[in-house]
């Protein structure tokens, strides 16, 4: 009797570079998965294990390793649907070449697009949808929890092969109504589900809380054993006066709760988060601070879980903290647009702030601080049961589930 080959699964996304919540979905997806094991795929070849993720494979190895096959793939999560091949070739570079690729290419949009093409060696205007053609035999395409907040501001190409793409799908999930919205008025039918790092404390809680008690997290909260708050924010709130209102804002937040401040990176990649901006932070405040210097997946979940509070522009930072039943709020430019404030406007209760600009941070996190902790268990409670619920249905009977 002729042995069966199993059929891959290919769990794909934007874990190819240092980004907290892409470096945690395929984690879940995984122990979801299990007893499957599956493929974990990029736009480019990394090993990024040393810092908690995978050994990522190239999607374009895996397209010509398995065009005559049949293979299962599912997108493991994230802003997918928005990020162009310029932003995805220049995310996964080394962090000595962004500044040179840049300026090369600056008022250089067709070059820029050829050269994203030749490094990803792929022909796609949004790589981390995948193209059905790429494998001509695919079983199964699955979209898990993704977004694409601001796909009607996208350009026109861009935002027609996204669509494409979806329709091409067997299913679609989506993690905000923004998204869904948008995916509505192009006939798609989506799921509506919570991000999938809802799973993180159900999961991995165990992990994390022993995480919580070691080395560098622990030297935190020897630092400040009445409690720190989890501060972080990308570059671009890296001006001298976004800066100074940020510091006025903590120093604030600080006096008022007694807690230390503690700032950290959620995600290392190109245009992501850098140590210059929290440098120049605490250089204007009063309130002692800390920088927390691992960018380990499980150090900074860790960071989080053990805090009394997060406050800053990841969303992921927001949705750990309400994982671990934490106060929360995101920093954004602008408190009616974007991933943060959509994500909260579907899935959080109404006592619970959402996104607020650099000027409302201590009132904002005062107010997170104040909301009854039953609310917040319930919350947490609530979004994972209903994360697996979705998954299971997205997925139907194509893949054994854990714990179900």
């Amino acid at each position: 009797m002729q042995d069966v080959i199993p059929v891959p699964t290919i769990l794909f996304g934007a874990f190819d570079r240092h980004n907290f919540g892409d470096l945690l979905f395929p984690h879940i997806a995984a122990a979801l998965l299990a007893p499957v094991h599956p493929v974990f795929a990029g736009l480019v070849e990394r090993d990024l294990r040393a810092c908690g993720g995978h050994r990522v494979e190239a999607l374009a190895d895996l397209a010509q390793r398995w065009s005559d096959r049949p293979v299962d793939i599912i997108h493991a999560g994230g802003e997918l649907l928005t990020c162009d091949a310029w932003q995805a070739a220049v995310m996964t570079l080394p962090p000595e070449e962004v500044l040179d690729t840049v300026l090369h290419f600056d008022a250089r949009p067709r070059q820029a697009f050829a050269w994203a093409q030749h490094r990803l060696r792929l022909s796609a205007q949004a790589p981390y949808t995948v193209q059905r053609p790429l494998f001509p035999h695919a079983r199964t395409l699955i979209y898990n929890a993704v977004g694409g907040v601001e796909l009607d501001h996208s350009e026109p190409e861009l935002r027609h092969e996204v669509l494409a793409n979806l329709r091409a799908a067997d299913a679609v999930g989506v993690r905000d109504t923004v998204t869904q919205a948008h995916l509505n008025a192009a006939g798609i039918v989506s799921l509506l589900m919570p991000d999938p790092a809802v799973m993180v404390e159900e999961l991995f809680g165990d992990l994390i809380r022993r995480r919580g008690g070691e080395g560098e997290i622990a030297r935190m909260r020897q630092a400040f054993p009445q409690g720190y708050i989890a501060v972080q924010f990308s570059v671009e709130f890296d001006d001298d006066g976004t800066l100074t209102v940020i510091a006025a804002q903590l120093d604030t937040l600080a006096h008022s709760t007694g807690f230390g401040i503690v700032f950290f990176r959620a995600g290392a990649a190109p245009w992501h988060d850098e140590l210059g901006g929290f440098a120049r932070t605490a250089a204007r405040m009063q309130t002692q601070t800390r920088v927390f210097m691992s960018l380990d997946l499980w150090d900074i979940c860790a960071l989080i879980a053990a805090s009394r509070a997060y406050a800053g522009s990841s969303l992921h930072g927001r949705i750990v903290a309400m994982a671990f039943a934490l106060p929360r709020v995101n920093l954004v430019h602008d408190a009616q647009r974007g991933k943060q404030a959509a994500f909260a406007a579907t899935w959080e209760d109404a006592q619970v702030p959402a996104a607020v600009q650099a000027d409302s941070i201590a009132q904002a996190a005062l107010q997170a601080l104040a909301v009854d902790p039953g609310v917040l268990e319930a919350k947490a409670r609530q979004l994972a049961g209903s994360y697996r619920n979705a998954f299971r249905t997205l997925c139907g009977d194509r893949f054994s589930q854990r714990n179900t």
